[in-house]
């Protein structure tokens, strides 16, 4: 794995977190306790800061980067971040579903407890409301997540969770 300082920031990463092996993380970053950091991601704290709560998975191939004097990437506890998503300067509040190849760009914010759908593109600015799941592109009010959906994010952050555990 490479973590790297930018302009002499280094990294502050819990002791608990996994990243694997073929992970890059730059800059000013600071990750929470038992998160992890799959194979491939990419993420760049060199122009704004990076901010990862716990217990989160960020997926193979995913990218986090920020916007210069625009803002930061915020990413809250117990959320996950699918396969080869794009996460640039944005908010993502606990508890959240980001799916496989979604795009979320600049100021967007997905609110706690709610979804973005495989392949989705949440344009700059947008505000994805708690429970709601959004999907296309660009990005749009799908339906009100139900129960299971709803009670699923909270599973899928504990079966990453083990599976970093495994992998340690």
């Amino acid at each position: 794995m490479a973590i790297l300082p930018y302009k002499n920031i280094v990294p502050k990463v819990h002791d608990s977190v996994w990243i694997a092996d073929n992970a890059s993380v730059v800059g000013d970053i600071e990750i929470g306790e038992q998160s992890s950091i799959w194979f491939g991601v990419q993420m760049r704290g060199d122009v704004h800061e990076i901010r990862i709560g716990k217990r989160t998975n960020i997926q193979d191939n995913a990218v986090v980067h920020v916007t210069r004097k625009l803002s930061g990437t915020y990413i809250g506890d117990d959320v996950t971040i699918g396969h080869g998503a794009i996460l640039h300067a944005c908010r993502v509040e606990d508890e959240c579903l980001i799916g496989m190849g979604a795009i979320i760009l600049d100021e967007a914010v997905i609110e706690k407890g709610s979804m973005v759908a495989a392949g989705a593109l949440v344009p700059p600015g947008k505000v994805v409301k708690s429970g709601q799941l959004w999907g296309g592109s660009p990005a749009k009010y799908m339906r009100d997540m139900n129960s299971e959906e709803v009670a699923f994010l909270k599973v899928s952050a504990d079966n990453y969770v083990r599976l970093a555990e495994e992998y340690k």
